[in-house]
């Protein structure tokens, strides 16, 4: 059969909270302004647990979920200009914004008021196949292996704009060694930073792998760190940290926190926050991002860590992921 006639295949999310069901279905057709890519990876997110889970609304079901997207572009919509058929391209969170709120027209996509989410509101890449819009499609020219692009996609874009919000500091605070802490732990150390690793409690491998990509210290989340820090960002999706991160952050620093969704931050005394701390949040990313982080990251020699699934295997990925079974990050390989 022709590849063109075969049907793709995609883990579908039917009902929140459900294991997702493998389906075939026919190719999608690329429309006006879109791309179709075949699949060659895509990473597994904290965020598309929060999507599986029902922790993140209103999900656009029946959904393909996934956005650390890698693969080649294998048909062009009408009116599609810069891409072409055989280009490697990776495909993030943001899969739309409008261009005309006053968001957009300021340089803030990130927070446009009719957003497309990759795997949230439109289908995403636990799939063989994916349409995606144009613009929204980053070429990945120079990075040969998919299964390690597939990460920067997401953990490696958000955990950039996370550091970059958290500004020019010298000690920098992560909370929660995942996928996003192991690759901006590498670009910390390009740039002449130190870090400082924040893990579960007891997790072990966790803090090896922190202390083997170059960090400082690495201890338990309720630990107070050797030195006070320039800044902290919040990976884990846990509010519990936040008074933690103001109290390890001396005068004038600033908590970032990296999440689309966060367990609520209980009270906390005023002291804490008082002499000019500040406590910021990440709203997605926008199309500049993806474009500083991607032509830095080959710079800074980042390497990600991953452990492949075959696309079957969703479901075990995404309970892996949930139970912290591995270190760096996951990735589906149809």
């Amino acid at each position: 059969m022709r590849d063109d006639l075969k049907p793709m295949r995609a883990m579908v999310l039917r009902r929140v909270g459900e294991p997702l069901q493998l389906e075939r279905r026919p190719l999608p057709v690329a429309g006006p302004g879109a791309i179709r890519v075949r699949i060659e990876a895509c990473a597994v997110c904290r965020t598309d647990l929060h999507v599986v889970d029902g922790d993140l609304p209103d999900p656009q079901l029946p959904l393909v979920p996934g956005h650390e997207i890698v693969g080649m572009v294998e048909s062009l919509g009408p009116g599609v200009t810069n891409l072409s058929p055989g280009v490697r391209v990776g495909i993030p969170w943001l899969g739309h914004a409008c261009g005309c709120c006053s968001y957009c027209l300021s340089g803030r996509e990130n927070l446009c008021d009719e957003p497309g989410f990759t795997g949230y509101t439109r289908d995403g890449g636990f799939a063989s196949h994916v349409v995606a819009h144009a613009d929204f499609a980053f070429p990945l020219a120079g990075f040969e292996d998919p299964v390690a692009a597939a990460p920067l996609m997401c953990a490696g874009l958000i955990g950039w704009r996370s550091l970059k919000m958290a500004g020019d500091g010298r000690r920098i605070g992560i909370y929660g060694f995942g996928a996003a802490a192991h690759i901006i732990a590498q670009v910390c150390r390009f740039q002449g930073r130190e870090v400082y690793a924040f893990t579960r409690d007891g997790d072990a491998g966790a803090q090896a792998m922190a202390i083997s990509l170059g960090a400082a210290w690495a201890g338990g989340s309720q630990e107070a760190p050797p030195v006070p820090l320039d800044a902290a960002i919040l990976f884990a999706p846990v509010g519990d940290l936040v008074p933690a991160a103001l109290k390890a952050v001396a005068k004038g620093g600033t908590v970032v926190c990296g999440g689309i969704h966060m367990s609520d931050i209980p009270a906390f005394p005023y002291r804490i926050l008082w002499g000019e701390r500040r406590v910021v949040s990440v709203a997605n990313l926008t199309r500049a991002d993806a474009v500083e982080f991607l032509d830095l990251a080959p710079k800074a020699g980042v390497k990600t860590t991953t452990t492949v699934y075959p696309l079957e295997r969703a479901n075990d990925a995404l309970d892996d992921l949930r139970a912290g079974r591995f270190q760096g990050a996951a990735v589906l390989v149809p």
